[in-house]
């Protein structure tokens, strides 16, 4: 779940890719799901707002919690990759946040978007023109979408937070290229992760790389820092911003989780106060791992056990240059 920031203009060449046909509508919003009462919940979900409160958590982990953030993080990986297997035609986003909220349960943690802020489902699922935040509903899942799964676990006191964007059967050629290089652009902004960079060396990346594609950046959308707090005060922005000078060290924890746009990508966002979308219509894409900046790099928490994860797996992928 991406924490906001600010904006900018369409990228070369994006007034000849259509806007998204028809356009994403809100669906009806299911009872907010129960969870069992022995299962260990964030602070904000014991406050009936959700109110997260100002981050006070440092940005830095112990060994404790890097241990814990790797199983937790492994958590999410093996939740995530399980839900983008029921991705299909007529599946409605709904049973995705069914199944992601029942197996978190199962695993003894807690679905973090739960009521974060008042947010009432335990994923975000953001389908074609949506950047981020899309409440699950009865909207089914249609053949050429693409849709974000965005799955946060609170476990042992800390979160894991990853996602990927997934195509639904037969996508198109500018949907398809799209998908490819957010990928690539995540990819990008990890490999500049290391210890004394400064923040900005991230977005210079993934900018760099969103650039050569012809592709916008979401700005009002930002990686963060998380661990015991979802969203820490440590900020990531996708774009080189040369404000951005915290110095990386060693066992900081983060997300990166870059949001291209076929079109401008100038944000919407709808009456529900949680689903943001692209202003002109055009589609866009989203990758996310949490990571910690180790002395060879990053360290990708969100993946399994055997270092599996869905961006590498539900990736019907281009050939990039």
């Amino acid at each position: 779940m991406a924490k906001r920031k600010r904006r900018p203009a369409a990228p070369a060449g994006a007034a000849r890719i259509p806007a998204s046909d028809p356009p994403v509508r809100p669906g009806l919003v299911s009872p907010r799901r129960p969870v069992p009462r022995g299962i260990d919940r964030p602070p904000y979900a014991l406050d009936p707002s959700g109110d997260p409160g100002r981050p006070t958590s440092a940005p830095v982990r112990t060994p404790a919690e890097l241990e814990a953030m790797a199983r937790t993080g492994a958590l999410a990986a093996e939740i995530l990759i399980r839900a983008c297997e029921r991705v299909a035609p007529g599946v409605a986003t709904d049973s995705l946040d069914r199944f992601v909220h029942d197996a978190a349960v199962a695993a003894g943690a807690y679905p973090s978007p739960l009521g974060y802020r008042g947010f009432p489902k335990s994923v975000c699922t953001s389908v074609n023109e949506v950047i981020c935040h899309g409440i699950p509903d009865s909207r089914k899942l249609a053949d050429g979408d693409i849709v974000n799964i965005d799955v946060t676990v609170y476990r042992e006191g800390v979160h894991g937070d990853t996602s990927v964007t997934v195509m639904v059967g037969d996508v198109d050629e500018h949907s398809r290229r799209l998908v490819a290089e957010t990928r690539a652009a995540l990819y990008a902004g990890i490999e500049a992760v290391r210890p004394g960079a400064p923040v900005s060396d991230i977005g210079r990346a993934i900018e760099t790389r969103a650039g050569r594609a012809g592709l916008g950046v979401v700005r009002e959308f930002i990686g963060h820092g998380v661990g015991t707090e979802f969203h820490a005060g440590l900020q990531i922005p996708h774009y080189y911003d040369r404000f951005a000078d915290t110095a990386l060290a060693e066992a900081m924890t983060f997300t990166i989780e870059p949001m291209l746009t076929l079109g401008a990508p100038q944000v919407e966002i709808w009456d529900d106060q949680w689903t943001a979308v692209t202003r002109d219509g055009r589609r866009t894409a989203q990758f996310e791992h949490t990571l910690a900046c180790a002395a060879g790099g990053a360290q990708i928490l969100t993946a399994t056990p055997a270092g599996e994860c869905a961006h590498d797996l539900f990736l019907d992928a281009l050939t990039l240059s």
